[in-house]
């Protein structure tokens, strides 16, 4: 996508270029490889953020993987989280004894992945991880920690590479930080 495309007219400008993004999720794979020799983990993908993030991801894994998604939010389609977390997409597979890695956009208030590492933990899962493209720590509600993480970001709106306002700007290859007019209309 050029750089003067409309939908970067609605941001503030590029946080986190496209190619800075493909060098930081290929290191997070060799990293996770290198984590999980031997094992076959379970890769939970939040949907609908982290899917850009995950194709890529898995991508750089050199495993055996299994690929399930979940729908889980907490946010609806406002910019603050409710606190109310909806699971809309459950898990296909059973995760009794294997190693999760929950794969999220961003982690920001926590408690969308809070709620879903209780539930995984009481499916029985062997272990649980958390790997994310952003870390934004300033909005942190609970006390979660991302296991993997590419980028700290500061407390701005962002959008791009899955990342949305209101199902907007997921198809911007870049991380981008949205113009508050946009969200505050």
């Amino acid at each position: 996508m050029k750089k003067d495309a409309q939908l970067y007219k609605d941001t503030k400008g590029i946080l986190i270029r496209h190619e800075e993004i493909v060098n930081a999720v290929r290191k997070l794979g060799e990293m996770i490889t290198e984590d999980y020799a031997g094992k076959e983990p379970v890769l939970v993908c939040v949907l609908k953020g982290a899917c850009i993030f995950y194709a890529d991801l898995i991508r750089e894994i050199d495993l055996h993987v299994t690929m399930d998604f979940v729908i889980a939010s907490s946010y609806g389609s406002g910019t603050q989280s409710t606190g109310n977390v909806k699971i809309r997409k459950d898990l296909d597979f059973d995760i009794a004894g294997r190693d999760v890695i929950v794969v999220e956009d961003i982690v920001d208030s926590g408690v969308t992945l809070s709620f879903l590492k209780r539930i995984l933990a009481d499916r029985g899962a062997a272990s649980i991880k958390i790997a994310t493209l952003l870390d934004k720590p300033a909005r942190r509600k609970t006390d979660l920690k991302a296991d993997y993480f590419c980028f700290t970001v500061p407390n701005e709106f962002v959008v791009g590479y899955g990342l949305d306002y209101n199902e907007r700007y997921r198809n911007l290859p870049d991380i981008c930080i949205l113009k508050p007019e946009i969200y505050n209309q």
